[in-house]
């Protein structure tokens, strides 16, 4: 398999209800996991040439769902099923990142 293009990295961790600490799997994580392979299909773009695999904590989760896009180490925060459509277009096909997503303002 050549070497991907891009990977993204969806953080899909649950924590129990109740737990004080909110997780990106209690905000549909697991449904922006999906939106973006199936955007990916619906652009065409080729199986292998972008990866998308769900992840455990990857440390922001009041700003979650958090994804993470590389080579680029590009973090976007508060993710919604319709920002999908934006980072696809914009940051896997179109090269650059999805700047009105605000892209690593979970570090800012």
């Amino acid at each position: 398999m050549p070497k991907p293009k891009y990977h993204i990295v969806v953080c899909t961790n649950a924590r129990p209800p109740g737990h004080p600490k909110p997780s990106c799997g209690s905000q549909g994580s697991a449904q922006l996991l999906m939106a973006f392979n199936m955007g990916l299909m619906q652009r065409g773009v080729m199986p292998g040439e972008v990866l998308v695999s769900g992840s455990s904590c990857l440390g922001p989760c009041e700003q979650g769902p958090t994804v993470v896009v590389y080579p680029d180490g590009t973090w976007y925060s508060k993710v919604t099923e319709a920002d999908v459509a934006t980072i696809l277009d914009e940051h896997i096909k179109g090269g650059k990142p999805a700047a009105k997503l605000n892209p690593d303002a979970v570090w800012k």
